[in-house]
């Protein structure tokens, strides 16, 4: 599957509709993410059951800010509406596939438990 492109308007319902969604966080004068580019178009190619998102930082800045993106390339990874990874710099190509398989790995019911208790805890505050 060919990376989708991100926008204000789409965020949430690819949040909300997909099981596994990666978002790059790019922009067109950063090096690190041009060389990051290849890897993750690759990476959207070889897993066609993850979606894999970019969001141009120039032209979605409020979303890019509402993100709280300070510097580019950054990765977040959602599974199951839940951001579960978020991480600034370009990745090699074995560890995206590392954060791939983490991602897929993961025992969604206890996140989805440690996410209740945390906002729990927070409502209590």
């Amino acid at each position: 599957m060919a990376t989708v492109e991100l926008t204000d308007d789409n965020f949430n319902s690819h949040i909300e509709e997909n099981g596994i969604l990666f978002v790059d966080f790019w922009a067109s004068w950063c090096g690190p993410c041009k060389q990051f580019a290849p890897t993750y178009e690759a990476a959207s190619e070889a897993n066609p059951d993850i979606v894999f998102g970019s969001i141009n930082t120039e032209e979605q800045q409020q979303l890019s800010a509402a993100a709280g993106i300070k510097s580019i390339p950054t990765l977040m990874v959602f599974r199951e509406k839940v951001l579960v990874f978020s991480q600034p710099g370009a990745l090699p190509p074995e560890g995206l596939d590392q954060v791939i398989a983490g991602v897929r790995g993961l025992d969604m019911a206890d996140v989805h438990r440690q996410v209740a208790e945390q906002q729990a805890a927070e409502g209590q505050a």
